[in-house]
């Protein structure tokens, strides 16, 4: 009788045994909303973490403030319908920052940013065309006090702020007093929150 098996044969019968597994048993996988959400949260870390470390006080500019770390949430031209969003320090504070002033992700060192245009660029990250690659159709920051769909700025001193103040020397306007909720719903109906809590700093995943 044979009493043990050979080396061919233990090879076969673990390549079976994978080959079932990849056949026949599900695999979990991230839906596209909550992969979104997962780097949202990661690219608010960041700029969060990028504020603190850069600090853009001047003495020489009275508007310096506005040149804080932000991400904000924009409307694509109404041609080709959607949101995405840029991270962005507003060297010009014009409120429209431009690829340069744009953060890069610290992982794939692509531009967190976006035209208007909406067009993919192999340049920048995937994550800011919200509608185009993850199916996004509404999204409402509960801090918004802009005229667009919102955004959120980082002090060096870990403070959040809603808004950049277009007066001179007006540093403090807009801090967020509570907390900030950022709410994404899908095509499908899908909901998902971030919290950013305005005291410690943490961002997080609200569990619905």
């Amino acid at each position: 009788m044979k009493k043990s098996f050979s080396l061919l044969e233990i090879i076969l019968i673990i390549s079976l045994l994978g080959f079932l597994y990849t056949a026949f048993i599900p695999k979990t996988q991230i839906s596209k909303i909550d992969e979104l959400t997962n780097r949202l949260i990661l690219y608010l870390k960041q700029t969060r973490y990028q504020a603190l470390i850069n600090d853009k006080y001047s003495d020489n500019n009275e508007l310096w403030h506005k040149q804080r770390w932000t991400l904000k949430f924009f409307r694509c031209r109404k041609s080709v319908g959607g949101i995405y969003y840029s991270i962005y320090s507003d060297k010009n504070a014009s409120g429209h920052p431009s690829i340069e002033d744009s953060l890069k992700d610290s992982l794939s060192l692509k531009n967190i940013y976006s035209t208007n245009q909406c067009i993919e660029n192999t340049n920048n990250s995937k994550y800011v065309l919200i509608s185009q690659n993850f199916n996004i159709k509404e999204i409402e920051v509960s801090c918004n006090e802009t005229s667009s769909l919102g955004q959120l700025s980082f002090g060096s001193n870990g403070k959040l702020y809603s808004k950049s103040s277009n007066i001179p020397n007006d540093s403090e306007s807009y801090e967020i007093k509570n907390k900030c909720k950022i709410k994404l719903l899908n095509t499908l109906g899908e909901k998902r929150s971030i919290i950013l809590e305005n005291n410690t700093g943490y961002i997080y995943k609200e569990i619905l």
